[in-house]
């Protein structure tokens, strides 16, 4: 049985003591452009695992982590410790802020994610509102905004051009059609505001306020 080996095209960086395990594909270029036409920088103490594909014209930070079989396309920047999980897809134009977690089999395409936001498995986020192939495509809602410290549950789908408002969690299998207020529980299909994060309780009795992290813990 052959080994299988990593391909690494040109202007490619890759950061001190990151881990490319065997096989991935670093810097592919995109779909018109020649190999090493456009870099792709990685930061160090990272580790990428194995069948993972990032393309060329992207900028990824420090700590980064990859399941098996992520894809990252051209035109994305992402920032520190941050970790994008088995068979997840990010398509073009996506920044995502530091310390956040994207889990397995998750789709992207222009999404902006603000710090410390958790994203659970298989949720969707959506950017055309009338596909297929509108001629004002990129001019249309965009991508989906999430702010800080947003938790959004496993199987949820949102909408082109949503804002999901900071310290906000979105319930599992939710399909998110318009803004979700800060600091707000939304659920259902359509999802709706049922409680605020600061009245949930933990059914273990762990915690008096389990979703409530600084600065957002009161005295």
């Amino acid at each position: 049985m052959s080994k299988m080996e990593n391909i690494i095209y040109p202007n490619v960086v890759i950061g001190k003591g990151t881990i490319v395990e065997e096989p991935c594909i670093l810097g592919k270029p995109p779909r018109g452009r020649e190999p090493g036409e456009l870099k792709l920088e990685i930061g160090s103490g990272g580790i990428i695992r194995p069948f993972t594909t990032l393309y060329a014209g992207s900028r990824i930070g420090n700590g980064f982590q990859t399941g098996q079989g992520a894809s990252i396309r051209e035109d994305n920047v992402i920032g520190d410790d941050v970790s994008i999980g088995t068979n997840a897809v990010l398509e073009f134009g996506n920044r995502i802020g530091s310390r956040v977690r994207v889990h397995s089999c998750c789709f992207l395409e222009m999404v902006t994610i603000e710090d410390d936001v958790f994203i659970g498995p298989n949720v969707v986020f959506t950017d055309d509102p009338h596909p297929m192939k509108c001629p004002r495509y990129l001019e249309c809602k965009g991508g989906v905004t999430v702010r800080r410290l947003a938790r959004i549950g496993a199987h949820s789908t949102l909408l082109p051009g949503v804002v999901v408002g900071e310290n906000t969690l979105i319930g599992a299998g939710s399909v998110v059609t318009r803004d979700v207020p800060p600091g707000t529980v939304v659920a259902g299909n359509p999802a709706r505001v049922v409680k605020k994060v600061e009245d949930l309780t933990c059914p273990p009795g762990f915690f008096e306020k389990p979703y409530l992290w600084p600065p957002y813990l009161k005295e």
